[in-house]
């Protein structure tokens, strides 16, 4: 692990895992496992399959009996048990900027049946983990993009999971905002242990955060492991002396390129709406 924390067992298990929509295969026979305590990303540019694979994982999308597992529990037959696990931060906005972030963070609690006499406690440690602190009692709306993604992030973790899905964490957001969700993720996970599954088409992002990634072009995984075997391996076929990175490794793959996008609040809806129309 990159912070040396010990992994034991399997968090998230898929076999075989396939799903269509319609006359489209969106998830071609996917296999892949993510170990308890690991930060795994699921790369590939929109239209990969990202997106409909994390649903499937957290049961938004049904799939057969024995396809997808996390920490044990069948998706299928035990969707209420594996839902319990999870915390979910989607591309779709799902803050709203009529509530203060306080407020926005309350309501998940009571979505998630936080225990009354925790919640304001559970509450404010989310938000102080996401270092929203001092803009809680700020409406929504006045947040920046980089401040909505991290007031996402709090909701998600106000019913401390022990699975965080991250689709497409900083969606829109400039470089700076990037850089901050992605600290505020990696400082959350250090201090708990939590295991992190994460879609992105930022290379840049998983190359620096990851510890395993699968590259995922047109519903397969065409290639998984840590970042820097993965480079390593390019690298020697390539015998050249040239230095590559993640995203050079993706285009040798999947011979395809990435989006990037910028934004803020008022961005973030339409960005995400669009994703999610094509991830």
């Amino acid at each position: 692990m990159r912070d040396g924390t010990p992994t034991t067992g399997d968090a998230v298990t898929c076999t075989g895992l396939r799903y269509s929509f319609g006359q489209t295969r969106a998830v071609d026979g996917v296999d892949l496992t993510v170990t308890a305590g690991e930060v795994f990303g699921l790369l590939g540019p929109n239209g990969a399959g990202k997106t409909t694979a994390i649903r499937c994982v957290t049961t938004l999308l049904p799939v057969p009996s024995g396809m997808v597992r996390v920490f044990g529990h069948d998706a299928a037959t035990e969707k209420m048990a594996v839902r319990r696990l999870l915390g979910y931060v989607p591309q779709q906005l799902s803050a709203d900027a009529s509530l203060t972030g306080r407020e926005n963070v309350s309501l998940f609690a009571r979505v998630f049946d936080v225990p009354r006499r925790e919640r304001a406690g559970r509450v404010g440690q989310a938000l102080e983990a996401v270092g929203l602190a001092d803009a809680a009692d700020r409406m929504a709306g006045t947040y920046s993009g980089g401040m909505v993604r991290r007031l996402e992030l709090a909701q998600a973790l106000v019913s401390a999971p022990r699975l965080l899905m991250l689709d497409e964490p900083t969606i829109g957001l400039d470089p700076i905002a990037r850089t901050s969700v992605w600290e505020h993720i990696m400082a959350v996970r250090a201090a708990t242990g939590m295991t992190v599954l994460v879609t992105t088409h930022y290379m840049d992002e998983a190359e620096q955060y990851c510890d395993r990634v699968a590259l995922m072009h047109k519903g397969r995984v065409r290639a998984l492991g840590t970042p820097e075997r993965l480079i390593a391996d390019l690298r020697e076929r390539r015998g050249d002396g040239s230095v590559p990175t993640l995203e050079d490794v993706f285009r040798d793959v999947a011979g395809s390129g990435l989006d990037e996008e910028g934004g803020e609040f008022r961005d973030v809806r339409r960005t995400r709406n669009t994703a999610s129309r094509v991830g």
